[in-house]
């Protein structure tokens, strides 16, 4: 990776946003990168593991809730068969190819990034639709093994009049990723592997993992890690602080992700025990932006303003993207951010976790 130094500030206008501005630093924050050693053999900017899942939004009344028994506001896991008696409860809905791993990928993918994705679904009317709406965002979709046994991923949301949000996530053959589904050839051909945390709560997803990881690595790749949820991290801290210390390259979490992970009050004295882990940390702090950390360093970057907020599901996941495909084109660290920032601005300032324009259009000129 290269950098380059930038100074002055840019426009950035984002659909649904006003229009404003993020400085630019005199001094771009450029820190040791983990070298991507080996160029050779590369068809791929990211290539991410992550769940498979498939996102079915419904519109409903109060009854509807009441009928099912769910109440308002709510997120729950549910079993096979509650996910088979709720989908086929639900009026008219829209299914969408879902997951934080594969937002990540759909945002690289709207910034021109060429990505690939792994992740397991079942051979049903659902892993037909997660498989056709990846395809349908340039987006080469792997799915190991199917079983017909356990059904295909589904998070079931239901809106009501109010703007509430219920919602109810079978995990499905998901959850089931192993070693056997996990293409060797197509974790060398990435530049950067991109694994999501949520998948973490099966001991064949974390061997998965870590030898994707070490094909990686031994390819001369880099590997980075989202930590994706506070309550996750806190199931398997020890198993994530190995990983983070020992495979991981980049690692992107939130303010709450990475005091759970460090058992930290304080946000400032778990960035200080990150750095002795981690070579890269992007961490994202809402309304105050990021902060990247470095073992040499520690820089923020703030987020776009003048955003109004209507749904942040997949910032993060939004932020995670701009900031690989900046990576991947050689940019600074700064930058990285700035683009993660104008990708989160864009999902928050509409309903869903996908883009809704291409992002790459938002870009001003320096970022592109």
């Amino acid at each position: 990776f290269f950098f380059q130094a930038e100074d002055g500030i840019r426009d950035i206008g984002v659909t649904g946003v006003q229009t404003c501005a993020l400085p630019i630093c005199s001094h771009p924050f450029t820190a040791h990168v983990p070298a991507l050693t080996n160029k050779e053999g590369i068809r791929y900017d990211v290539v991410a593991i992550g769940n498979a899942i498939v996102d079915v939004i419904a519109m409903v009344d109060d009854s509807f809730l009441d009928r099912n028994g769910m109440t308002k506001g709510s997120m729950a896991l549910i079993e096979t068969e509650r996910a088979l008696e709720l989908t086929s409860a639900l009026p008219d809905s829209m299914e969408t190819s879902g997951g934080s791993a594969a937002n990540t990928i759909a945002g690289i993918a709207s910034l021109g990034g060429d990505v690939a994705y792994i992740g397991k679904v079942s051979d049903d009317a659902f892993g037909d639709i997660f498989t056709r709406g990846m395809a349908d965002i340039g987006v080469d979709f792997h799915s190991g093994a199917g079983s017909t046994d356990i059904p295909t991923a589904r998070s079931i949301v239901v809106v009501t009049r109010d703007a509430q949000r219920t919602m109810n996530t079978y995990l499905g053959v998901s959850t089931h990723l192993s070693l056997s589904d996990v293409d060797d050839s197509l974790i060398e051909s990435a530049a950067i592997v991109y694994l999501e945390g949520y998948l973490f709560d099966r001991d064949e997803a974390k061997a998965a993992f870590r030898e994707a990881a070490a094909r990686a690595h031994a390819k001369g790749r880099v590997v980075a890690l989202t930590l994706s949820d506070s309550f996750c991290v806190d199931r398997h801290r020890a198993d994530f602080r190995a990983l983070v210390r020992d495979d991981i390259d980049l690692l992107f979490a939130n303010e709450d992700e990475l005091k759970s992970l460090y058992e930290c009050d304080d946000f400032d004295d778990a960035v200080a025990l990150l750095r002795n882990d981690c070579h890269i940390a992007a961490v994202t702090r809402s309304e105050k932006g990021s902060v990247i950390v470095t073992r040499d360093d520690v820089h923020s970057v703030p987020a776009v303003p003048g955003v109004t907020v209507v749904d942040t599901t997949g910032a993060g996941d939004l932020f995670a993207a701009g900031f690989l495909r900046g990576l991947t084109q050689g940019k600074d660290l700064t930058s990285c951010a700035r683009i993660g920032a104008i990708a989160a601005a864009e999902v928050i300032s509409h309903v869903g976790p996908r883009p809704l324009v291409p992002l790459v259009d938002l870009l001003p000129a320096d970022l592109r």
